[in-house]
């Protein structure tokens, strides 16, 4: 939200209205607008300020302000590209991060704006229009380092430049050679590809020959030999110099100072660092030696921010400090996980009444803008991303065995004890498996070894890759739930281990039976996700916000809280037939309770009585995982796309409430077990700050078995995921038009069978109205099961046979296309009242041209809608030009976009 003062410059008015990237360049010491087409063309002799805006999936939007300097800007311009950098976010509001970029020292964050990279140019920016003049084409030097971002530097054009660790390109009027070092890694000869392809489209048109050269090849192979001619010859390159990298301590330094009014730094002589030394109405320098943080204080004006980060910048002059120091400049409030990791417990929470109090100005503000803000998930939201109808297997560890529990009694598990559950489901024209280690809060530590243990050799012994993944008790993600539909957790335990730990430590067995008093707390969001958890019987456990079954051994209640809702209080009687569908249960409102109510529960006492708030939805973050002689190092990609998930690598995607370890073909971790401490100890590590437990669910994922809810935050595109090759091998087979395709083996061909020749509705599971699983007499894919007489393990495989989901998109990628071949929307006439027909300039998704529209008939408000349209896909019907004026963007970016991002636009422009 931009609140403009009267002193702003005039470049900034409706700055961070739209979403992406602004961008403004120093000229005549006055800040000029660089059109888009100019974006990633940065000056060696300009300083530049960009500002970047994004709509989480929840909450307002967020933006980021870089400033970049050259090489060659001159001290006044820098300063100036310092100050309206401030000055952007004085306008914005002060809701934003700055950062101060050094060309050739780039943060990972500002080059994945640009990707594949950005290559600076000699001179000075000028808004006016450039001519060619016909010049010869200048050969070009340029050396590539790093692996999911990279820097790009010109050299200069001699042999001398070459060295056995970088990764070089030769940029020559017909033909780019691509120069790998010996000792430079497949991911940065990758990365170096995207490069070679970047400069192959935009400055030879796509028309120029491409050819790699490996450091070592002989002068035999004729297109090493062109390379070494440019040269003058070959010769050998000298061995690289020892790196004068040196390790990073384990304890960073860290140094905090205090900034005055008048720029002076006054050091805080302290051990640690909290966060109740960082005063309100003051500035600070946090220094960590390879960077610095300025801290402002919200009640510190413009004029002392101006000030401290000028005294920042000249106390890196003065100490002579590397260019490679970043400085990033922060308001209270607003800070990055980097910066609190460098506190001792930095608070987690954030009062929830503020947030409430200030929600609804904040939404109306932003209406006013064209967003439609949404700051607080709905549990209708939470939706399964795999097909909920497939089969379930579910075992009970006891020591060394595991008992497979019948199908009647598969959804009824104990705290006290472990399970393993193996779920068959329809993926992209295959059968998927994902496994489960459920362990239960009060299972023995033995236990849970076991049930680990258990799933490791299931899975090894089940075909192709399945994901499997690792689940406390009450800290089960919604994809857990979503598999059993209906779940029921009693408290106690049924394991040898469980029932002698109690014994021993003389603890009473709280395990269920109908004659003690039990209190079970329902929830869920449909009939087709519920579940009933069994807690402690006393008042204390009661909460507003949901319903209760209370059960006496002699007569039983159902607790309807205040704030519950109708759809609770459905599941409640679903829940009821369940647990005990022989009973008359009395019927109880929150405050109107009887004596003998309370007494059951051990009298009243208080309990939670306000509304449940969730959180924010965190948009997800992606790592880099890396272990180098017992060095576990993590590094954030940003803005992330599919690309970043080299084969080489394994790579952590945080969701905040589960984490996916994605493991790459060609990394060096061979086992799931392997994988699974790896996300353990990334846990630990805890890099966002954000307080994660070590109980957090840890799902494992092998390149090419990635399920929907891991694809879901990729556009992703399958084909990529099953190439032959490392990343190299991929790329270079991409830029010469020729991706081998590595064809996964499909288990179990299937196709589609009509509603007609399919009477169950496309189940092979099938729920009946009290929300049991009845199971039909053909369930389910092949699996690899594990079964015995006595239902203790045995591997074997069962035929079974599986009828095709017709729900989302198997792979998760978002379904953008526009109209199928034959449905009403693809032989849309016509109609009478002036839809004209799209010229393809601009295809749609689907590869059909549509009806266009004028937006005001397209919205869902309008007062003369359009008739016999698909109404989920209303953007498609606008014209090109108009589709652009009001989304910000072109179609075919906007359908690049993730399904969610899609539609909050779409709802913000009343198209959804």
């Amino acid at each position: 939200m931009s609140i403009y003062a009267k002193d702003t410059d005039p470049a900034f008015q409706a700055a961070g209205a739209k979403l992406g990237l602004e961008i403004w360049c120093v000229e005549n010491l006055k800040l000029v607008s660089v059109p888009k087409s100019s974006h990633g063309r940065f000056y060696s002799g300009s300083a530049y300020v960009i500002l970047n805006t994004v709509l989480p999936k929840s909450g307002l939007p967020q933006h980021d302000i870089h400033y970049w300097l050259g090489h060659d800007t001159n001290k006044v311009d820098s300063a100036l590209a310092s100050d309206k950098a401030l000055e952007l976010d004085a306008a914005l509001g002060s809701c934003t991060v700055q950062y101060r970029e050094l060309q050739g020292q780039e943060t990972g964050k500002f080059l994945s704006y640009f990707k594949p990279c950005i290559i600076p140019i000699e001179g000075v920016y000028t808004s006016q229009k450039e001519h060619l003049n016909g010049e010869t084409y200048k050969v070009s030097l340029l050396a590539c380092k790093g692996d999911h971002v990279v820097h790009v530097k010109e050299v200069p054009f001699s042999r001398s430049s070459l060295n056995h660790s970088d990764v070089f390109i030769l940029d020559t009027a017909s033909k780019i050679f691509l120069f790998s070092g010996c000792n430079s890694s497949i991911q940065e000869r990758a990365k170096a590809l995207e490069v070679v392809q970047y400069i192959k489209e935009n400055k030879h048109r796509a028309n120029c020959e491409v050819a790699t050269v490996e450091d070592g090849k002989f002068v035999g192979d004729p297109e090493v030999g062109e390379f070494w001619s440019l040269f003058g010859g070959y010769a050998p390159i000298p061995q690289d110099p020892p790196s004068s990298v040196q390790k990073q301590p384990d304890t960073p330094f860290v140094k905090l100072s205090w900034i005055s009014t008048q720029g002076k730094l006054h050091a805080c002589q302290t051990d640690s660092l909290s966060k109740e030394m960082l005063e309100t109405d003051k500035c600070y320098m946090v220094d960590c030696d390879s960077e610095i943080f300025v801290w402002m204080g919200k009640h510190t004006s413009v004029t002392e921010r101006k000030t401290s980060i000028s005294a920042a910048e000249d106390f890196l002059r003065n100490q002579g400090r590397s260019a490679g120091t970043h400085s990033t400049f922060i308001t209270e409030g607003l800070e990055p996980a980097k910066f609190r990791s460098y506190f001792n417990n930095w608070p987690q929470t954030v009062e929830t009444k503020l947030y409430e109090e200030g929600r609804g100005k904040v939404a109306a503000m932003f209406k006013q803008q064209g967003y439609e803000v949404k700051e607080l998930p709905d549990e209708e939201d939470i939706q399964p991303f795999i097909d909920c109808r497939g089969t379930l297997k579910v075992w009970r560890v006891d020591c060394e065995k595991l008992s497979l529990l019948p199908a009647s009694e598969e959804r009824k598990i104990f705290s006290g004890d472990c399970y393993v559950v193996q779920y068959t489901y329809l993926g992209n024209e295959r059968s998927e498996n994902l496994f489960y280690a459920w362990l239960g809060c009060g299972s023995v530590m033995e236990d849970r070894r076991d049930a680990i243990s258990h799933l490791n050799a299931i899975v090894d012994s089940t075909r192709g890759n399945p994901v499997l993944a690792q689940v406390m008790e009450k800290k089960e993600p919604s994809q857990f739930f979503s598999i059993f539909q209906t779940l029921i957790i009693f408290k106690g335990g049924m394991s040898t281990r469980y029932k002698k730990f109690i014994a021993d430590k003389g603890i009473g067995d709280e395990t269920y039976d109908e004659s003690k008093t039990a209190l079970f707390r329902v929830q869920g969001t449909s009939p087709n996700n519920m579940q009933a958890i069994q807690v402690d019987p006393v008042s204390g456990s009661l909460n507003s916000s949901y319903c209760y079954i209370l059960q006496t051994g002699t007569s039983a209640f159902t607790w309807i809280g205040n704030l519950s809702s109708t759809r609770d209080h459905d599941l409640l009687d679903r829940m009821l037939e369940l647990i005990i569908p022989t009973w008359q249960a009395i019927s109880v409102r929150e405050g109107s309770e009887s004596d003998i109510f309370w007494n059951a529960l051990g009298g009243k006492a208080d309990y939670a009585t306000a509304k449940e708030i969730k959180g924010y939805i965190e948009d997800p973050h992606l790592f880099m995982l890396s272990t180098t002689e017992g060095d576990f190092k993590v590094k954030e990609i940003y803005n992330f796309t599919q690309d970043d998930l080299t084969t080489e690598d394994v790579l952590v995607l945080d969701c905040h409430t589960e984490i996916h370890v994605w493991i790459g073909c060609h990394s060096n971790v061979r086992s799931k077990q392997q994988a699974l401490t790896l996300g353990l100890k990334f846990l630990e590590t805890d890099v966002l700050v954000e307080g994660l437990s070590l109980e957090t669910p840890i799902y494992v994922i092998s390149e090419g078995h990635e399920p929907p809810f891991f694809t879901r935050f990729f556009e992703w595109d399958s084909s990529k995921s099953n190439m032959l090759g490392n990343s190299f091998e991929r790329k270079l087979a991409i830029l010469k038009g020729k991706p081998q395709q590595l064809e996964a083996p499909k288990r179990n061909s299937w196709k589609a069978y009509s509603r007609e020749t399919t009477p169950d509705g496309l189940r092979s599971k099938s729920m009946s109205s009290n929300g049991q699983r009845s199971v039909s007499p053909a369930s389910g894919v092949s699996v690899s099961s594990v079964t015995s007489s006595n239902n203790h393990i045995v591997f074997s495989s069962t035929p079974i046979n599986r009828k095709i989901f017709t729900g989302s998109s198997p792979n998760g990628s978002p379904d953008v296309s526009l109209a199928s071949a034959g449905s009403p929307a693809a032989e849309a006439k016509l109609p009478a009242t002036g839809g004209t027909q799209a010229d393809g300039n601009e295809p749609s998704e689907a590869g059909t041209n549509l009806l266009i529209y004028p937006y005001e008939r397209l919205k869902v408000i309008s007062k003369d809608p359009v008739a016999g349209i698909d109404i989920t896909k209303r953007e498609a019907y606008l014209a090109d030009e108009e589709f652009q004026a009001q989304f910000g963007m072109t179609k075919r970016d906007f359908y690049k976009l993730a399904k969610w991002k899609q539609n909050k636009l779409k709802m913000a422009l009343h198209l959804f």
